[in-house]
């Protein structure tokens, strides 16, 4: 059976697998810093992080940074990711140099 990899943009990229299943999930921190910058979701985002993901980054699949850099804001990334709530969001350079 294949061994599943995940990409260096992925939540999982830093988790481990055995044959198909993945082990214990390994936390991808995004550490505060001084150009982040803190955005107020509108109703267009509603319990849509990788729509914000793809219009600040160009790509959805960076949905997770968001949960990541506002651990103590929320936790469930989906359901309360609603119009109202601020965040800290790095700017995609950074974030190329965190991901890799």
């Amino acid at each position: 059976m294949a061994k599943i990899t995940y990409g260096k943009k992925s939540v999982y990229s830093l988790t481990k697998t055995k044959s198909f299943y993945l082990n214990w999930w390994v936390d991808r921190p995004i550490p505060a810093d001084s150009t982040d910058f803190i955005i107020t979701l509108n109703s267009k985002y509603k319990h849509r992080p990788d729509l914000l993901s793809y219009d600040l980054y160009g790509d959805p699949r960076y949905w997770w940074v968001f949960m990541q850099r506002n651990i103590d804001v929320f936790r469930d990334p989906i359901y309360e990711f609603v119009g109202g709530l601020e965040l800290y969001v790095p700017t995609l350079e950074r974030l190329q140099n965190i991901v890799g």
